[in-house]
């Protein structure tokens, strides 16, 4: 075969694999993007009866569920608050950072499902977290018109409350949603879409 001839075929090799390289980090930006990393918490999601859906929330029956822990402290506007403040409410917990894409990603989503339910017995509650000081905390907020508090936890001692094998947060971000006898009822360790958020949170809404 001459070098003119060989020519083509190096060619093609080279453009398919640029393709591959192309596609590799595609795919791996889309898993980067998932979540910003595991939030260190101890054990798992290992709780039985709980039911992990498609979607990646997990639920757990009413009559399974594990209580929440004493969720309180110094907030990253400087005030206090705690999740036994709102006893008897449906609460909707996100862990975030705003060092973390997706958790940006979400923060609007959040913000309007929080203002759509606040006066139908839900609050919202934050946990800001691996934030090693409270100005990109209130820049973040501020930024997307965070309505709701968020307690101020850098060292992620917060999500180590949660009991071994419980739905617990374990990564960055994280969502659950306790129901009105302070129980975790759901569970997911990704950003939320609007949609996606509402569907987690409509069901122990509507709960008796």
């Amino acid at each position: 075969m001459s070098a003119a001839s060989r020519a083509p075929l190096r060619s093609n090799r080279t453009t398919a694999r640029r393709r591959a390289a192309l596609a590799a980090g595609v795919a791996l930006t889309a898993l980067l993007a998932t979540a910003c990393g595991s939030s260190g918490t101890s054990g798992g999601g290992g709780q039985a009866g709980f039911v992990t859906g498609p979607d990646g929330i997990a639920t757990v029956a009413k009559g399974e569920r594990a209580a929440a822990p004493d969720l309180s402290g110094e907030t990253v506007d400087g005030g206090k608050a705690a999740l036994a403040d709102h006893k008897g409410k449906v609460v909707v917990v996100n862990v975030w950072g705003s060092w973390c894409p997706p958790c940006r990603a979400e923060a609007k989503n959040f913000q309007k499902v929080y203002e759509d339910v606040k006066d139908d017995g839900v609050a919202f509650l934050g946990i800001n977290t691996r934030d090693t000081s409270v100005g990109p905390a209130r820049a973040f907020e501020k930024e997307f018109g965070v309505g709701y508090p968020s307690l101020y936890d850098p060292a992620g001692r917060l999500m180590l409350r949660f009991e071994k094998g419980t739905l617990n947060p374990q990564a960055i971000p994280s969502t659950l949603v306790i129901d009105r006898e302070g129980k975790v009822a759901a569970r997911t360790l990704q950003a939320l879409s609007e949609e996606k958020l509402r569907e987690m949170l409509d069901p122990v809404m509507a709960e008796k």
